[in-house]
């Protein structure tokens, strides 16, 4: 079981790259057919929880799509070989850039931590961070982790209700109380078991209170054995 440290929302190539990592792929041989059909299922389901920035992923997306559509199609232009120009070289090259960028950042990060571990001052008045259980290993990950399972209880949710008197509508502080009452201290729930069988606007709520309460450190995000599905518990 990992225990995930959830990161702020990032952009488009994050994306790309939580599939090639995900699915172990070369990322200059990118599948982009099934690459893109995929990104646009997951930009579906950013915009049914209105999640900011999803204008970068359409445009990734038609970016995807234009690539798509070129390597259906004989290639006009050819490199200093004589070989068809790859439609993917320019977003190979902007990934391979990003990557180095991301890694530099990431051991800044690491450096900037291990240097504060170093001068005790200060931390002395700090709180008491809790206990964790050993058996759990921190990793970092992205809102796209997440989005499996809401895939998960979207696809069955159903649409609209027949015979609804009253609108039902929930707000992001409700779920976070529901999430709140709900959990038990120290032991763990599914998203999914929490959520199938509701309706799109309650799912769709949930997840945005889970990723809220996640951001103020009031819960904790677990990733287990299976890939559609996470686990919460109060922090």
């Amino acid at each position: 079981m990992y225990r995930i440290q959830l990161q702020q929302f990032e952009g488009p190539l994050d994306l790309l790259l939580f599939f090639i990592r995900r699915d172990e792929l070369d990322v200059h041989d990118i599948p982009i057919a099934r690459i893109a059909d995929e990104f646009l299922e997951y930009v579906h389901y950013m915009k049914e929880v209105d999640l900011d920035g999803v204008g970068d992923f359409l445009y990734m997306a038609a970016v995807l799509i234009n690539i798509k559509t070129r390597m259906l199609l004989p290639s006009p232009q050819v490199d200093e070989e004589g070989e068809p120009m790859d439609p993917r070289a320019e977003l190979v090259e902007r990934l391979m850039e990003y990557i180095r960028f991301k890694e530099a950042s990431e051991l800044l990060a690491r450096e900037f931590e291990d240097r504060l571990s170093r001068h005790t001052r200060g931390l002395a008045s700090a709180p008491e961070m809790p206990v964790r259980d050993p058996q759990d290993e921190l990793v970092d990950a992205t809102v796209f982790d997440l989005i499996s399972a809401l895939k998960r209880v979207l696809v069955d949710a159903p649409d609209e209700w027949v015979h609804q008197v009253e609108v039902e509508a929930y707000s992001l502080d409700e779920q976070q109380q529901f999430l709140r009452e709900t959990l038990v201290r120290g032991e763990r729930a599914s998203f999914v078991a929490l959520a199938t069988g509701r309706s799109k606007p309650f799912i769709i709520t949930t997840f945005l209170a889970v990723l809220e309460l996640a951001r103020t450190g009031e819960i904790d995000i677990f990733i287990g054995g299976q890939a559609d599905d996470f686990q919460i518990a109060l922090a």
